[in-house]
């Protein structure tokens, strides 16, 4: 009997160490960040959820998501540009609902119609289509974009709710996207990788009736190897109500968030990787 038990344990376990929601980034797609080392805790919230993001069995970026603001903290990628059509069609994550559903991205109507998620179940966990519905002067605007990837699958990947939130539309089609779009390819011409980790501080406003929240800050920051020897990085901040973008350091995007999150020093890459 005791035989059994030990082997239930074992394989929940291997169950829990193989599902995209996982335990931790480190032991399951650290291959997002910089020398494998995600942030800190000083960005946790009180209801964390880490997420391998996985489209067709396979991994694309890292999401830590909360679960009670419905909105991602931060999507870590690395950046690999390239031409491609826009995708159209949005996922949601069939794991914050339970780990005994896909451990890949599913469209809503998936998991309602093939899986018997009710709505009502699915919107529990985190945001959903309706959600997003009649927005004035917002949209949906995502953490990892889909420009900053060079397949269709990993573009498509970008089309989860876990990696969006309501973002300011002049703010999204305007300075952000410009920094997304420009500054992004003159600051990478000479780097061999760069990893990316982009965020969103939690706000006092909030959409759908309460159920979704509007971030006050959007912030983005970015670690280039170069080669061996010389290791670059840089950052922004923008106000989730203007359209103005603020070129940062590293280090002083760090101490910017500390004082934002209110949760202890923000490290958000290895230290290697220079505040300078």
């Amino acid at each position: 009997m005791l035989w059994l038990l030990l082997l239930q344990v074992t394989v929940s376990c291997l169950w829990l160490g193989h599902s995209e929601v996982v335990k931790s980034f480190e032991s399951s797609c650290p291959q997002f960040f910089f020398r494998e080392i995600p942030p800190n805790e000083a960005l946790e919230p009180q209801k964390p959820a880490w997420i391998c993001q996985r489209y067709k069995n396979q991994y694309y970026f890292a999401t830590l998501y909360d679960r009670k603001m419905r909105i991602p903290v931060y999507s870590a990628y690395i950046y690999q540009p390239g031409p491609g059509k826009r995708p159209k069609t949005w996922l949601v994550e069939p794991q914050l609902v339970g780990l005994n559903y896909p451990k890949t991205m599913e469209k809503e109507w998936t998991l309602l119609n093939r899986y018997n998620v009710s709505l009502e179940k699915l919107s529990q966990s985190q945001a959903i289509l309706h959600d997003y519905k009649n927005l004035t002067g917002l949209n949906r605007g995502h953490l990892n974009p889909n420009g900053h990837h060079d397949d269709y699958s990993s573009r498509m990947a970008t089309f989860t709710l876990t990696n969006i939130v309501p973002q300011d539309e002049k703010l999204n089609g305007g300075a952000w996207n410009n920094y997304e779009q420009q500054t992004m390819i003159r600051r990478t011409q000479d780097c061999k990788i760069t990893y990316v980790i982009v965020g969103a501080v939690p706000g006092n406003n909030y959409i759908a009736k309460g159920r979704v929240n509007k971030p006050s800050y959007l912030w983005s920051a970015a670690c280039c190897v170069v080669d061996n020897n010389y290791i670059k990085a840089w950052a922004v901040i923008a106000e989730n109500d203007k359209n103005q973008v603020q070129l940062l350091t590293l280090g002083e995007l760090e101490d910017t968030l500390t004082e934002l999150y209110g949760r202890g020093q923000v490290s958000l890459f290895d230290s290697d990787c220079p505040r300078e």
